[in-house]
């Protein structure tokens, strides 16, 4: 049996995200990064970046390795389209509805209209639909180059200059200076979002309030034998009314030029009838043939994602070093990003609402020097009791406020290497992972283990009912990002939570302080 999934099916998924995303009230989206030491794992990640593997062990995998989140709003996200940047001389597609395997593009060869070259964006980002491009039936099937930037913004479809290219435009929009930056990539374009209710498009959309016109009329076949004259409203029979054409036949009896006069509405096809206008021939079978081109549903503008084919999204974040708010540490590297539907608070099952959340647990230490250090991936340790060993791998240090942040590897737990002999090689940590606590057990210790020298965890920082948020050192006030508990904090989201949609193993980035990160996730529906 055969089957698709349309392109409007895809589309519609496209609409539906971007719905749900402003939809804060049901629905919350983060951005996160993650996986600090992807060289350890693999020395030639960078190289050769390892694909995501989709399964449930994986997702547990990827939360483990979770460094912060920032949350998704609605001005966030857009949907996108093909960049298609005008160029002189380069022979466009024009817009077809019956574009097909058989019935290609001319000059792309793409055998369906969203694949076609049949718009662009020109040098001052205004968008345009090619509604004609020099096609004439004659001598020129397949268009000709176009010569003129289209940099108008009337409503009506129109010649861009003066060359004589033969290229009607129809004006769309103009992409704003906020979506250029946080929506244009090499390979898309924004488009306005709410279209329906855009008030800055309106007069765009207003205008096919009669919907379903006729815009252009090609030449098939020029026939033969019909009388030289120019005719006037010459009718376009289908399931629309008032459509006309003018057509004139030159001195070769042969059909030289037709031109949509009225647009009429409501068609969903169309033929010319040239024998109630007396356009006739005396040429047995040499009748001229056309094709009315159909505009999209609605008409051109009506719904701009229809039209040029909006089945992709683009979601953007950018991570910043904030004082106020220091989530995303620096220092360090992530090469893991995602996107994570529905989180919840740590250890709640309300869902985060919070701009950004950490993810990384945290220490309080006390008793450093100005030398004191812990270097990014190494292991810190406490002993927490009598033979039992809280173990995490350092994500950033602050020798300043004596916070240092850690995640806790699962690969320290539980092995996945076998000895010689296909036995399981026990991990050094063994198969229990402990968290670093205020209140260690009897055997246990305060001290911290890992770093430049030995430190223990500053219990006397925060409390249940009055947690430490920020340290003041020689009058200046730094935030931590994290509640602390006598000295320790825990993350601010609850691992495991939610739905990992999206994940794209990268090539390791590395953070500094003084450096901003623009993401940007295209998904492709």
């Amino acid at each position: 049996m055969a089957a698709i999934i349309t392109n409007q099916f895809r589309i519609l998924n496209s609409n539906n995200l971007v719905a749900g995303i402003a939809s804060t009230e049901s629905n919350n989206y983060y951005m996160f990064v993650g996986l600090p030491n992807s060289n350890e794992i693999d020395s030639n990640w960078d190289v050769a970046t390892p694909s995501p593997i989709d399964n449930f062990d994986q997702y547990n995998e990827i939360w483990d390795s979770i460094i912060a989140l920032k949350k998704i709003n609605q001005s966030d996200v857009s949907k996108v389209v093909r960049k298609s940047i005008w160029t002189s001389g380069t022979t466009y597609d024009m817009y077809r509805h019956d574009y097909s395997v058989n019935n290609p593009a001319p000059n792309s060869g793409a055998t369906h209209l969203y694949d076609a070259n049949f718009y662009v964006v020109n040098s001052d980002y205004r968008v345009y639909i090619c509604i004609n491009n020099g096609y004439d039936g004659v001598d020129f099937t397949s268009g000709k180059p176009s010569l003129d930037e289209p940099t108008f913004i009337d409503l009506e479809p129109r010649a861009a200059g003066l060359s004589g290219d033969g290229y009607l435009w129809k004006y769309l929009y103009t992409i704003k200076p906020n979506d250029l930056i946080k929506f244009e990539s090499t390979n898309y374009i924004s488009v306005p979002s709410n279209w329906s209710t855009n008030t800055s498009v309106a007069s765009v959309r207003d205008h096919t309030q009669v919907s379903q016109q006729i815009k252009t009329v090609l030449i098939e076949d020029r026939g033969e034998g019909y009388t030289e004259n120019t005719y006037n409203n010459v009718p376009i029979k289908g399931d629309g009314t008032g459509a006309t054409c003018s057509i004139v036949v030159g001195a070769d009896q042969k059909i030289a030029s037709i031109t949509v006069t009225n647009g009429g509405s409501g068609y969903t096809y169309g033929t010319v009838d040239l024998e109630s206008a007396n356009v006739t021939n005396s040429v047995s079978d040499k009748d001229a043939e056309f094709t009315v081109i159909i505009p999209p549903p609605g008409g051109h503008g009506y719904d701009i994602y229809r039209e040029l084919g909006a089945t992709k999204t683009l979601i953007y974040s950018r991570l910043e070093n904030d004082d106020i708010d220091p989530d995303f540490i620096t220092g360090n590297q992530f090469s893991r990003v995602g996107i994570i539907k529905n989180p919840t608070f740590y250890n709640s099952s309300s869902l985060l609402t919070k701009q950004k959340a950490s993810a990384a647990y945290a220490l309080k230490l006390t008793g450093l020097t100005t030398s004191t250090t812990f270097t990014v991936d190494s292991e810190i340790t406490q002993t927490v009791g009598v033979a039992s060993t809280a173990v995490g791998k350092v994500l950033s240090w602050n020798n300043n406020t004596g916070v240092v942040k850690y995640w806790q590897e699962r690969k320290l737990f539980i092995s996945t290497q076998r000895d010689a002999y296909d036995n399981p090689i026990s991990p050094r940590y063994g198969y229990k992972q402990y968290e670093f606590t205020p209140s260690p057990q009897t055997g246990g210790s305060l001290t911290i283990f890992g770093g430049s020298n030995n430190l223990a965890i500053q219990t006397t920082f925060g409390s249940s009912s009055n947690p430490g948020v920020s340290t003041e050192i020689n009058n200046f006030t730094y935030y931590l990002g994290q509640s602390f508990v006598q000295g320790v904090a825990f993350p601010e989201v609850q691992k495991y939570s939610g739905d990992i949609l999206y994940v794209d193993n990268r090539p390791s980035v590395t953070r500094s302080s003084n450096q901003k990160e623009d993401i940007k996730i295209i998904l492709q529906f």
